[in-house]
């Protein structure tokens, strides 16, 4: 029996295989590294999934996460992984669950756009080429943190329409010093930043959003994409980022003569292809 589960920092989704069957599937906060230490991610494993996953006898763990790019970090996460199940595990990055789920044993460009962004060139295997994320202070160009965080430095420098700002504050009950406070006093400020920049979505036709969005995009291709030899492979997206603004990022890529192959929200179902093709 084998457990795969795939995070990013905001979601995580744990899925239990008894030979070709899926016989658990569940989900729980997200799991990474740079933001958690071993005993805070061991507690999440242990409180958020469900008891039918720690009673089932496994043979092995693949775990993909957000934020397990050294050998250091995927030891916090393995660390937790085998005191909670006792069992071989392996750990690799998202990106990695990204470029197999989209393109199994074919070649591509795998990008991430989610609460963080990513992208790398897969090679079948592996991922062979990497422009550095940088996370949502240095890079994370086109995720919902920086959307978020573009979005509530207009509103409070009154940059932002003032009807859609204050939609946004009585939506939440918010003032702006509670957004201050949680942006640089509370934890996991990213995921704070990704939360409301989905606010977002009912109103992403209206100019100043499709405006703010595709601006985003756009930083996300000229930082990242046009840094690889991106007209000779497939290029896949994956996350709900990705997924949501399907139609911007189709508008923006077409402005690259950008051809994008696939976009899809989760990568489980092909991570599960992956190592049972057509089990679903």
């Amino acid at each position: 029996m084998r457990l795969i589960a795939e995070s990013g920092s905001t979601k995580a989704e744990w899925c239990l295989l008894e030979g070709n069957h899926v016989v658990e599937h569940a989900f729980t906060e997200g799991i990474n590294p740079f933001f958690q230490t071993r005993r805070e991610i061991s507690r999440c494993i242990r409180l958020q999934l469900p008891e039918k996953f720690f009673t089932r006898k496994l043979d092995e763990i693949f775990f993909y996460g957000a934020g397990c790019t050294s050998e250091e970090k995927k030891n916090i996460v393995k660390a937790s992984l085998t005191s909670q199940f006792r069992v071989k595990t392996k750990v690799y990055s998202d990106l990695l669950a990204a470029g197999r789920s989209l393109f199994g044993k074919e070649k591509g460009i795998a990008c991430i756009l989610g609460t963080g962004s990513n992208t790398g060139l897969y090679d079948g295997n592996e991922i062979i080429q990497n422009v550095k994320s940088l996370g949502y202070v240095l890079g994370d160009e086109g995720s919902s943190s920086v959307l978020g965080k573009m979005f509530l430095s207009d509103c409070l420098k009154n940059l932002a329409p003032t009807d859609l700002t204050n939609k946004f504050y009585d939506l939440y009950h918010l003032t702006s010093d509670d957004v201050l406070d949680m942006v640089y006093n509370q934890p996991f400020p990213n995921r704070t930043l990704s939360k409301f920049s989905f606010f977002l979505l009912d109103f992403k036709h209206e100019e100043y959003v499709y405006d703010l969005i595709s601006k985003n995009f756009r930083r996300f291709f000229r930082r990242n994409i046009l840094q690889y030899d991106y007209q000779k492979y497939p290029i896949g997206f994956i996350g709900t980022v990705a997924d949501s603004y399907q139609d911007i990022l189709l508008d923006v890529a077409k402005e690259f003569d950008v051809k994008i192959a696939k976009v899809t929200e989760s990568p489980m179902k092909g991570l599960v292809d992956y190592y049972y093709p057509k089990l679903l």
